[in-house]
């Protein structure tokens, strides 16, 4: 792990403490997860493994983490690495792609998405109060 990496959290690891990823590798992972959310609310976060905001987002969520494993599961999306994953959320759920990006999902729909330095766990709290 290079400097940078140290600096920004990041990690070829996307699971971290504290935090619980699942990951997303392909349209039927994708699928699955939004299907999952017709009994469990969802979070995906877009991740750029190439971009230190998208770092720093990532870094932040896991450093703050407090949600309940029983109230969401958390989604991790390698943007760069699966791509057509990453258009098919756009696609599929009609939120414009943006990196970094967390939507959570509920019965199938978005309802909350946000990008940048907007990502906080404060704000997925809210979306599933």
């Amino acid at each position: 792990m290079g400097l940078f990496n140290k600096i920004f959290g990041e990690s070829d690891n996307p699971k971290k403490e504290g935090v619980s990823w699942k990951t997303i590798a392909s349209i039927e992972d994708l699928d699955q997860a939004i299907a999952s959310s017709n009994q469990k609310t969802i979070a995906i976060f877009k991740h750029s493994t190439r971009c230190s905001i998208s770092s720093m987002a990532k870094g932040r969520l896991e450093r703050s983490w407090d949600i309940n494993a029983e109230d969401l599961d958390l989604y991790y999306l390698d943007l760069i690495a699966y791509r057509p994953v990453s258009n098919a959320i756009a696609e599929n759920l009609g939120v414009m792609h943006e990196s970094p990006q967390i939507l959570v999902i509920k019965n199938g729909k978005v309802i909350f998405h946000t990008s940048h330095n907007d990502i906080s766990v404060g704000g997925i709290q809210a979306a599933i109060a």
